[in-house]
């Protein structure tokens, strides 16, 4: 048997850092153990605030318009066919693949690398349906090393309906703390819940399998939650995201709070097991940080957006500090056709939330403005920032080769786009 760890990957939708363990009112006893003795990564952020982007960032280890996919893989989106994935360079090192429920990289998962695809009777990808499979497989001598992606589809919208008290519910300060946004909260955290439970089913199988020594375990989601000023924007709301980590000695009871990204996390695995990390690739291998070489890894991390269900093309580049975004496209500070439904986004639409333009560029000092109220472009303190920031894209932007320098960037042939008159995605 190879000496290569197991490798279990479990992601969610749109989670972003809705979990106990990061100080939200949720209850999640699984991931809050889990982030207890293994490595919680406390400033996590995803390339895209959307689904596919993101995704194939973590499978790739390379910002959207670098692998190429820039908008949806089911509205027609794909990523460039020279780019090398997760699931394919762990096949060529020895590893099955297998991957249960959900994927959003590719129309079809063995494209990807796996070689075994596993759905639901049902075909629900839903945590219900999914986490018996993946139990079961732990517990029947699975062929070593392996490699499984589990993807559920929860905490994406519809949310089921929770009935719960909304009395305790916290409100996100970008928000309005009105009964409607509580509710939807309190779905979502049903959801988060629902999720939690299942990821604990898991653990337990590995650990009655005796696996658990010898796996290396991630949990982690796609981008932040699906609310205004959230998913499909820069904001750190829609960026944000949980990434846990257990079961090998690098990765036992350890706090890493410096701001690391989902691209990290193909290069860390390739160092892992001794293997080259493909040319390309943007991230960066998180183990420096956890066995103490290093106490930070990047001075800057570039956020992107192009192609939700509408096009809306963002850039922008952040730091540890400070968040530069520019916007190419005349459009509010939240899409309409980028927001998807529930109670908030009805009860915001009557007031004009959606109706407020975006300016061309924003500046944050995070340090001072968490949350990303007061937009320092036109700050005389904050010009040789701006500057430096607005330089230090547009060098990112060239040496990448970003489509968006030479304007429009067209979809895909055959991709299915929203227009951007639409409310609806």
């Amino acid at each position: 048997m190879s000496s290569n760890p197991n490798i279990l990957i479990i992601i969610t939708h749109d989670t972003g850092r809705h979990l106990g363990c990061y100080g939200r009112r949720v209850e999640t006893p699984n991931l809050d153990r889990m982030a207890e003795e293994g490595v919680k990564f406390s400033q996590c952020f995803c390339t895209a605030a959307q689904c596919s982007p993101s995704r194939a960032g973590l499978i790739t280890g390379m910002v959207p318009h670098s692998n190429g996919l820039i908008g949806l893989t089911h509205r027609g989106f794909r990523l460039n066919p020279n780019v090398r994935t997760l699931p394919s360079l762990l096949v060529d090192a020895g590893y099955s693949t297998i991957l249960f429920g959900f994927q959003h990289e590719a129309p079809d998962a063995r494209l990807l690398g796996y070689k075994e695809v596993v759905k639901s009777t049902n075909r629900s990808d839903s945590c219900l349906a999914i986490t018996p499979h993946v139990v079961n497989y732990l517990l029947d001598s699975p062929p070593e090393p392996f490699f499984a992606m589990v993807g559920f589809s929860e905490t994406h919208r519809k949310f089921p309906e929770s009935n719960d008290p909304i009395d305790d519910i916290k409100v996100p300060p970008y928000l309005p703390d009105e009964p409607e946004v509580r509710r939807d909260i309190a779905d979502l955290y049903m959801s988060v819940r629902r999720a939690d439970s299942s990821i604990g089913e898991i653990i337990n199988a590995l650990e009655r399998a005796n696996l658990a020594d010898k796996a290396l375990v991630i949990y982690t989601t796609d981008h932040g939650i699906a609310f205004p000023g959230a998913k499909a924007t820069l904001f750190d709301p829609g960026l944000e995201i949980a990434m846990i980590a257990k079961g090998l000695d690098d990765f036992r009871e350890k706090h890493i709070d410096c701001i690391v990204s989902n691209i990290d996390v193909l290069p860390t695995l390739m160092e892992l097991i001794g293997c080259p990390v493909p040319d390309g690739v943007q991230g960066k291998s998180l183990l420096p940080l956890l066995r103490g070489e290093a106490d930070s890894l990047h001075e800057y991390l570039f956020p992107e957006l192009t192609y939700h269900a509408a096009y809306d093309p963002m850039r922008g580049v952040r730091t540890d500090r400070y968040k530069y975004i520019r916007s190419y496209e005349d459009r509010p500070f939240s899409f309409p056709p980028n927001v998807d439904d529930g109670y908030t986004k009805r009860l915001l639409t009557p007031r004009g939330y959606f109706d407020v333009k975006r300016p061309a560029e924003m500046l944050f000092d995070l340090s001072r403005d968490p949350n990303e109220t007061e937009n320092l472009v036109d700050n005389p303190e904050y010009a040789s920032i701006l500057n430096h920031l607005r330089n230090f894209l547009a060098n990112w932007m060239q040496q990448t080769d970003d489509p968006l320098l030479k304007g429009f960037v067209p979809p895909y042939p055959g991709a299915y786009i929203t227009p951007p008159d639409s409310f609806e995605p």
